[in-house]
């Protein structure tokens, strides 16, 4: 019972805590309750033809949050069946068992036909007891059980990012910097919220456009909030599309200066400035952007980055980190370390074919003993069936379709070109995927994440920023992580694995 619900009038008592919410409070005492669920079991037993002449039942109330101070005797109960917070010093099996001894050693005394001198009830009545009262079942779990289990276990914070938000709130500007996996978004998104239930406007911005639309919904019951990619947003602002040829220098020239002078005829800056995937934004052009979206520019406002400039850079500048420096001389700089997204092994495995040793100094995801899946082949008619198998596998794991994503360095990999009808009817682009398996290019899913993930079509694995692909690629996953990869591939990223870790 909860604190400050103890009887102090004996038989009076009330216990009006007791009853399940949803029904009517009673007007039994907790000790009358107890007894009489006492007699229910015994009762049951009874009725099963068990031998129980020997074996003592009690009750007992315990009051976990308060101290009894009793008073007087009581005819409902002895005083050896009240049980109060202070019990709560000793192994709550001492308490039950000191229970269980009064409680034969009162029978032993009243009742002439028990003989408390029997050491019952035995092992072996023990078990039987057990298995009538609790008859073994199986659990059957449903994939939402399973889903929701994943998307618990990933939202919790580490002190490492306890620490960062203090940092948040101490600090004007703030670099986080980190390898994948290590909770940059998570993060992110935490900052936005808490600006927004503080009443301030906040612009979030970042490179890849799904991603964009996932911290858009996250979002979604937030006000003051105006976040998608950049890209995007530019476009938003100077009211302009882009034609089907638009050129890279459009999109990385043209468009910042048309949102530029938007900007300036506008003159609206946020309250806050947050910008995921900095390090694929540091170029000079988006750089002058951002610097107007904010109240004080890069210089004095207030805003938070997130990045991963030696690992994940595959659009923007090596400089990056400097150019961000020389807008923002004050800034502070905060490392993440800890990888939150990954099992150990995927986080590990990601890390070392892909030739990025020491990545991490610790997982917050216990190891769960399921290794990286590894699949070489020689043609893409072996790929297909290759990517058969590991879905059906990752199904019978209870994944489900939406749950699982394929990945590829290029737009028409191994999924796009399915021909075994099955397997294509149960694939769709991500975004417009439904209920059915996603496929992508790595560029686009790059920031996100997903339960299970199938990387296809590396047939090469030759200088850094194929290698920085594949560690993006690897990373996405949470709990399963198959790679098909041809196997010339497979011993180049083998090669990159030093031989202490070669399996």
């Amino acid at each position: 019972m909860r604190g400050g619900e103890v009887p102090s009038d004996g038989a009076q008592g009330c216990g009006r805590d007791v009853a399940p919410r949803s029904q009517p409070p009673t007007q039994r005492s907790p000790f009358r309750q107890a007894n009489e669920q006492m007699y229910s079991i015994r009762t049951f037993l009874s009725g099963a033809r068990m031998d129980i002449r020997h074996v003592p039942f009690a009750s007992a109330v315990w009051f976990t949050g308060a101290s009894a101070n009793v008073q007087q005797n009581s005819v409902e109960w002895q005083p050896w069946q009240l049980l109060d917070r202070r019990d709560l010093r000793l192994p709550v099996s001492q308490v039950l068992a000191s229970v269980l001894g009064r409680t034969r050693q009162h029978l032993a005394s009243r009742n002439s036909a028990f003989d408390g001198t029997l050491q019952q009830p035995s092992g072996a009545q023990c078990r039987e007891i057990a298995s009538r009262l609790r008859p073994r079942f199986e659990v059957a779990l449903g994939a939402a059980d399973y889903r929701q289990a994943r998307e618990q276990d990933l939202q919790h914070f580490l002190d490492e990012q306890y620490e960062a938000l203090d940092v948040m709130e101490a600090e004007r500007r703030v670099l986080f910097t980190g390898a994948a996996g290590t909770g940059k978004t998570f993060l992110a998104l935490e900052a936005a919220k808490r600006a927004s239930l503080e009443g301030l406007r906040v612009r979030f911005a970042c490179y890849n456009r799904l991603l964009g639309r996932w911290i858009q919904r996250e979002l979604g019951g937030f006000p003051g909030q105006e976040a998608g990619s950049l890209h995007r947003m530019m476009m938003d602002l100077a009211g302009v599309a882009p034609r089907e040829d638009a050129s890279e220098s459009w999109w990385s020239e043209q468009l910042p200066l048309l949102a530029l002078e938007a900007l300036f005829e506008r003159e609206d800056p946020a309250d806050v400035l947050i910008v995921d995937e900095i390090q694929d934004l540091s170029e000079q052009a988006y750089l002058d952007v951002l610097d107007l979206m904010v109240k004080g520019g890069l210089a004095g406002g207030r805003w938070l980055m997130f990045g991963d400039f030696e690992r994940q850079s595959i659009y923007g500048t090596a400089d990056g980190r400097r150019a961000l420096k020389e807008r923002s001389p004050s800034l502070y700089e905060r490392g993440l370390y800890r990888n939150c997204r990954n099992t150990p092994r995927i986080g590990r495995t990601a890390a070392d074919v892909s030739g990025l040793a020491d990545v991490y100094r610790g997982f917050r995801r216990p190891d769960d003993g399921v290794d990286v899946t590894f699949a070489p082949y020689s043609s893409p008619e072996e790929q297909e069936r290759m990517l058969a198998r590991v879905l059906q596998t990752f199904g019978d794991e209870r994944f489900q379709n939406d749950e699982i994503v394929i990945l590829a360095p290029m737009v028409e990999g191994a999924a796009f070109h399915a021909r075994n009808p099955a397997l294509r009817n149960r694939l769709a682009r991500y975004g417009e995927h439904g209920k059915k398996v996603g496929y992508a290019t790595v560029h686009a899913y790059k920031g996100l994440d997903a339960p299970a993930v199938i990387v296809t079509d590396i047939d090469a694995v030759e200088g850094e920023r194929a290698e920085s692909l594949l560690y993006i690629a690897l990373s996405r996953a949470t709990d399963r992580l198959a790679v098909l990869a041809h196997r010339d591939a497979l011993e180049q990223m083998w090669a990159n694995v030093t031989r202490e870790k070669r399996p």
